[in-house]
């Protein structure tokens, strides 16, 4: 057990012949008494502020556990967003392909359809110029027939005379 400035103060030396002046060994130990208090308050106030430490120690030692593991999941997450954007963009992308392609068979089938009308419409052309070429042929022969000459001659005229 540590000795206190009490146990000090208290402590009693048998007397001897040719023994220490009293005064001189009581002024000592009262200097001792005084000490032995200062460093024991000394040493609780260290100890008081030791304690003091420990709990910052521990306070930042929960902060910095707190925001490591914070740090932890806010990069998890940016992992996450990350990979979804990157799995949005492939959609899109996707997406924007498939509609280019429906598109694209859209625009080829309109092309080909307008293709074939133009044909129909080439072949309508030529049939209406062949059947045009030969009523106008038709035509012609029909010009080139006897009998237009009767016609052109002067014939008596069917105009009813007048009567006096």
């Amino acid at each position: 057990m540590p000795l206190t400035p009490l146990d000090i103060h208290n402590k009693e030396f048998a007397r001897r012949i040719r023994g220490y002046d009293e005064d001189e060994v009581n002024e000592f130990l009262d200097q001792v008494i005084k000490d032995y208090e200062s460093v024991i308050r000394e040493n609780k106030e260290m100890h008081n502020q030791l304690m003091a430490m420990q709990e910052k120690l521990d306070h930042f030692a929960n902060i910095e556990e707190t925001l490591s593991k914070t740090i932890i999941v806010a990069q998890e997450a940016a992992d996450e967003v990350k990979n979804n954007a990157k799995k949005e963009a492939q959609l899109i992308v996707k997406e924007a392909e498939k509609n280019a392609d429906r598109i694209i068979n859209e625009a080829l089938g309109k092309s080909r359809k307008v293709a074939l009308e133009v044909e129909e419409l080439k072949k309508q052309a030529s049939i209406y110029r062949t059947r045009f070429r030969s009523l106008v042929e038709a035509q012609l022969e029909l010009l080139k027939q006897d009998g237009w000459e009767s016609l052109e001659s002067p014939e008596p005229s069917l105009e009813p005379k007048e009567v006096y």
